[in-house]
């Protein structure tokens, strides 16, 4: 085992790898074969599959390849417009209804955990009732999904102003939602992804030493935030070091220094750190993946 798998179990989003899949269709299959034969991955997160056979087929790969599975429902949650922390009880309650019933599906797969992302920011002035909901509402995810299925939830921090506009928003409201969770609920945690960081603000010893004691998860990808014209601007998760990108070697290798220092890697207790990049329309998928595992190994040297 290379020195950076005994601290990184390595892992990547497999419907951001390969956009196509994103909607529940296409070669989800064959791209997720492709990731559980390649064993630098020792993790893999998939979102909704719509077709129940395709859902036995996956389930088959994922459990012969001891890969850990982890389920995003962020692609359902924005695609419908899903909101948490609503305003309106019938809107968030059908929020967490149809969150709720990809559960099944999560456990069905052999996922540890289902990933998912606040509602939109209602503005200052009504932040923290905002907040006070979504704490309801995790809270009401947590206990069904332990009871149920023995699934854990992830509360993944996005940005607050340029792309996603989430109410969590910033590490500080994250870390005050997951105390407030975690008093009622022990199966919580927070994911804090690389590539957001820019778009809040926020460097990465600010935001991994605030989380430290929440952190469950890690996203490592890119942003591009100089040029608003730019069809990679915003949260597009496009390859690192790629022109007016925010993420390249040294801010990866940054990133993985705090995770040590925070004691969230360690040498021999490999802990989750999951590649989330998305190619461009005229880009080959797995180009961008080999192009992310050759960063990695590169910021890893330089550690």
């Amino acid at each position: 085992m290379s020195e950076l798998h005994s601290m990184i179990k390595v892992g990547i989003v497999q419907f951001m790898a390969y956009p196509s899949t994103m909607g529940g269709e296409g070669p989800i299959v064959e791209t997720i074969k492709k990731i559980a034969g390649d064993d630098f991955f020792g993790a893999i997160e998939i979102t909704r599959i719509k077709d129940p056979d395709v859902r036995k087929q996956v389930s088959a790969i994922l459990t012969q390849s001891r890969l850990d599975v982890g389920f995003g429902a962020q692609p359902v949650q924005l695609s419908n417009k899903l909101d948490l922390n609503s305003f309106d009880g019938p809107t968030r309650q059908e929020a967490i209804r149809i969150i709720k019933d990809l559960l099944p599906e999560a456990a069905e797969v052999g996922a540890k955990n289902l990933a998912l992302l606040s509602g939109p920011d209602p503005g200052p002035e009504k932040r923290e009732r905002a907040i006070e909901i979504l704490i309801e509402s995790l809270a009401d995810l947590c206990t069904y999904a332990h009871e149920k299925y023995g699934i854990g939830i992830i509360l993944e921090v996005f940005d607050r102003e340029i792309d996603k506009k989430a109410l969590i928003g910033s590490t500080e409201d994250a870390v005050k939602v997951a105390e407030a969770v975690k008093r009622k609920c022990g199966n919580f945690g927070l994911m804090i992804d690389l590539s957001h960081l820019p778009l809040k603000g926020e460097t990465a010893r600010h935001s991994l030493n605030m989380a430290r004691n929440h952190l469950v998860h890690a996203h490592i990808g890119n942003c591009v935030m100089a040029d608003a014209k730019n069809p990679a601007y915003g949260d597009q998760h496009p390859y690192f070091g790629c022109p007016g990108g925010e993420v390249d070697v040294p801010e990866l290798t940054e990133f993985l220094k705090e995770l040590i220092e925070i004691g969230y890697l360690r040498k021999g207790n490999p802990a989750v750190v999951a590649f989330e990049v998305k190619p461009a329309p005229e880009e080959d998928p797995d180009l961008i993946v080999a192009h992310a595992k050759r960063t990695l190994r590169e910021a890893w040297a330089r550690l």
